[in-house]
């Protein structure tokens, strides 16, 4: 498929549910409003054309951007790609999801996400944050760094209640990780997300919630030892 034919097929497949959706969710800028479903079913007309691929998330619409997520190849992604992609993230889907998966999966995936938590930018903040807890739960991201990990959850013990909104989602995510992820740390994590109690984030009057982190930890291990992922996009 041409970038013009995939570009008709979103706009055609969009619907005014999807997009008021979207927009309780905090979407802003250019979106059809296409649902994940119909997005994969063109993914691998777009999956082995990388310059259509980073051309579709250029376009600044985020139904592409995220199918272009979905349809990149993240080796073949150079830092200053990555880089660009989360600035140019506008909302939390992008850059929590789209971005943090594709730098999850990319050979920067640690660096980037150690740069991007520090921004005062709250969208690639959160690129941050969710690009690092989504290497605890990749196959390819090689051995956790226990020792940053464990800084890392003293930073959300100290600060996570004077973060920025959706800095806070994704500072408890982690703890959530390190917690259900890596149990060299597990104990600490519960210690954390029992100190830092119920997290309050705006979710823009929807119906979402914001996990409590000690809860969701024994959850997920009541299923067992969680297995590392092959792919983070989904």
């Amino acid at each position: 498929m041409t970038y013009e034919e995939v570009m008709s097929y979103l706009e055609e497949m969009g619907t005014g549910k999807t997009q008021r959706i979207y927009e309780n969710h905090g979407a802003t800028g250019i979106f059809y409003g296409v649902k994940i479903a119909d997005m994969k079913k063109i993914v691998k007309h777009v999956k082995k054309n990388q310059e259509l691929a980073l051309k579709l998330y250029e376009s600044g619409v985020s139904d592409a951007m995220y199918l272009a997520g979905l349809a990149v190849d993240p080796k073949l992604m150079s830092k200053e790609q990555l880089q660009s992609w989360a600035e140019q993230a506008y909302w939390y889907m992008i850059s929590e999801y789209t971005v943090a998966w594709v730098a999850g999966e990319s050979p920067y995936a640690l660096e980037l996400a150690r740069d991007w938590m520090q921004s005062d930018k709250e969208m690639i903040a959160c690129a941050g944050w969710a690009t690092y807890t989504n290497t605890l739960f990749y196959a390819g991201a090689g051995e956790p760094d226990l020792t940053e990990i464990a800084s890392l959850l003293e930073q959300v013990r100290t600060g996570i209640h004077e973060a920025s909104n959706r800095v806070r989602y994704d500072m408890n995510a982690f703890v959530i990780g390190v917690g259900t992820h890596v149990p060299e740390l597990r104990d600490e994590a519960r210690r954390v997300a029992e100190e830092i109690g119920k997290v309050t984030v705006d979710m823009d009057g929807t119906a979402c919630k914001v996990p409590f982190a000690p809860t969701y930890i024994e959850k997920v291990l009541t299923r067992g030892e969680p297995k590392k992922k092959k792919t983070l996009r989904c």
